[in-house]
């Protein structure tokens, strides 16, 4: 029996998931009557709750005496990490681009990507039973990009298959009937190549994906590019210059959604092993006579850091199980050997640390993770990483698509005129505008909370790296002071209502507050200590109730996110289990004052 080795790609929520779905279902995987979950391959808590994939998964299903190892892979920019390292398991891909928005930033990085591996594609144009869909013209586009990015002949000749991922059909042809996705099974059998290399020859399997299990321990999983792995087997790892010899436990192949045992897995198959518990992303399994290493993973450097320390505010570990550094730091460092696009530094400080990662979503992902899982702790505002090349300052340029209806597009250039940002080209699409720009990454720093309140949340923005250009100067920050607290307290609704008029609240009545703590958005530039714990005196003339009748402007409550997007380089974001604070990073207001009048001078 042949395998064939497949990874899924394209930009974000163009029907990855769904269509991967749709096969499972079709292939028999489940048990008949079986109920299935939409978006089985989204296994994890937030991909559920925010409709993205963040973690490769694998999965197989038989179509006619052959075996096919789907990878699902992230769509969103942030994951390009898990992308690069997962497109070296496979043999080739499916593209996937949605037959209304067309060619993306991330269709484009993920095809390159591709490419440059030599691997064959076969281009999906998914949703054609969209009512707005534009079939030829996104066709019209995936041809120039294949061109655009230096495609060989031979890569040219990609085939194209049209499907509806949602109602499970796929066509050779727009005038085809179909009721299943058949054709794109039949595509795939013909067109990808199966699993290369020869059983014969030594051992040689790159690690490419790293799980963990509470009986067995790691488990690395990868694509065996020769020879043959056994269960009891000793083996060679390399990992960089280093080689240590293991004992492989347990040998695992995919069947459906699950990992079935076997006493041995051959060349071409992604397998999974256990038995190996120092092993990382990018290092050789090898034969233990003849150990030779595979060329090691490379994937781009993070473009963006935060600094996590332990919580210092007043109300630390009221709510997180784990609070300390040494806590901290074990979770921190364990992410390191599964999360290859991040990096964890030490820095003078032994409770704060330094993390890059390729975005906000990349960061952000990380920190509620740790938050869910009992973590307590204080972020910093982010921060671009810069690289110093001949002796200029080069800083990450990030590629933006902006889509906005025609009444809104002026104010969002204007908006990004400010933060740096160059017009590339414009489209007209269905009544949407297409403002494609390249802009300098810090300049995204909070530009996707102004867009939804210049837009009124009708404007769309995707971005992608685009490379290291010179430092293109100074980028105004946020154009409004804080509003912060003075005293330790309760929050009344009185105190809050007094302070309406001073500018945006971003706490509601009976809410613990600290002195340092943020508790709204001033409407001019400089901060302001206030108090929103103020009670109403009462006196015999009006009843104590009276305030019933006072009438709070909603809080504005902000996510994680938009909190690290929010802050000040004297700010910190404070992150529990259950709550989401803004302070001060000096809390003292004395202190405060004193270090403000200093800078000034």
């Amino acid at each position: 029996m042949q395998e064939r080795n497949i990874a899924i790609i394209a930009h974000v929520d163009h029907g990855k998931t769904t269509l991967v779905d749709g096969l499972l279902k079709q292939s028999e995987v489940f048990r008949k009557n079986e109920q299935v979950a939409e978006r089985v391959m989204d296994s994890g808590e937030l991909e559920r709750e925010r409709g993205i994939t963040i973690m490769s998964k694998v999965a197989a299903i038989r179509y006619e005496g052959e075996k096919i190892n789907i990878v699902d892979t992230p769509g969103h920019a942030d994951f390009g990490g898990e992308v690069e390292r997962v497109l070296n398991m496979a043999d080739g891909v499916l593209l996937l681009v949605d037959a209304f928005e067309g060619v993306m930033p991330q269709t484009k990085y993920v095809l390159r990507k591709a490419l440059e591996q030599k691997l064959r594609a076969i281009v999906v144009i998914n949703k054609i039973d969209r009512a707005d869909a534009r079939i030829d013209e996104v066709e019209y586009e995936v041809m120039e990009l294949f061109m655009e990015l230096g495609a060989d002949d031979e890569q040219l000749d990609y085939p194209v298959i049209y499907t509806a991922a949602k109602a499970g059909i796929a066509k050779k042809n727009l005038d085809d009937e179909s009721t299943n996705l058949e054709p794109l099974l039949e595509t795939i059998i013909k067109e990808i190549p199966s699993g290369s290399g020869d059983a014969e020859l030594p051992l040689q399997m790159a690690v490419t994906m790293l799980e963990w299990d509470d009986y067995v321990g790691k488990i690395a999983i990868g694509r065996i590019s020769r020879g043959r792995i056994k269960s009891g087997e000793v083996v060679t790892v390399i990992s960089g210059r280093e080689h240590f010899s293991g004992k492989i436990g347990k040998v695992y192949v995919y069947e459906g959604l699950h990992r079935t045992e076997v006493a041995e897995a051959s060349a071409g198959e992604i397998a999974a092993v256990t038995g190996l518990p120092e092993i990382k992303i990018g290092d050789t399994i090898s034969d233990k006579e003849n150990p030779e290493a595979l060329e090691t993973i490379k994937v781009d450097e993070p473009t963006l850091s935060v600094t996590i320390g332990v919580n210092t505010s007043p109300l630390a570990g009221k709510d997180g199980q784990f609070v300390t550094s040494r806590h901290l730091r074990d979770r921190l460092y364990k992410e390191i050997q599964t999360n290859v696009a991040l990096r964890v530094e030490d820095t003078n400080s032994t409770d704060v640390f330094k993390v890059s990662g390729r975005g906000e979503l990349h960061l952000s992902i990380l920190i509620e993770t740790m938050r869910r899982e009992g973590y307590e702790m204080e972020v910093g505002k982010p921060e671009v990483v810069y690289k110093l090349i001949d002796g200029q300052k080069y800083e990450p340029i990030e590629e933006l698509t902006v889509e906005v209806t025609s009444e809104y597009m002026g104010t969002v250039m204007e908006s990004l005129g400010r933060r740096k940002g160059e017009l590339k080209d414009m489209q007209q699409i269905a009544g949407y505008i297409r403002l494609n720009f390249l802009i300098p990454a810090r300049g995204l720093i909070g530009f996707r909370s102004e867009l939804l309140t210049s837009t009124r949340g009708n404007g769309i923005m995707n971005h992608v790296f685009h490379g290291y250009e010179p430092y293109k100067g100074e980028i105004m920050g946020r154009t409004r002071g804080s509003l912060v607290a003075f005293e330790a307290g309760l929050t009344t609704g009185y105190g809050i209502f007094n302070l309406q008029d001073r500018g945006v609240m971003f706490i509601e009545p009976g809410q613990q507050v600290y002195e340092g703590m943020i508790v709204g958005e001033n409407s001019r530039e400089l901060d302001i200590d206030i108090n929103p714990c103020k009670a109403k005196k009462q006196t015999n003339i009006r009843a104590s109730n009276s305030d019933e009748a006072i009438r709070l402007i909603p809080a504005r409550i902000m996510s994680l996110e938009q909190a690290m997007e929010y802050i000040q380089d004297d700010e910190l974001v404070e992150v529990t289990p259950q709550t989401i604070r803004l302070r001060k990073a000096i809390l003292d207001r004395t202190t405060r004052g004193r270090l403000s009048k200093n800078s000034r001078k």
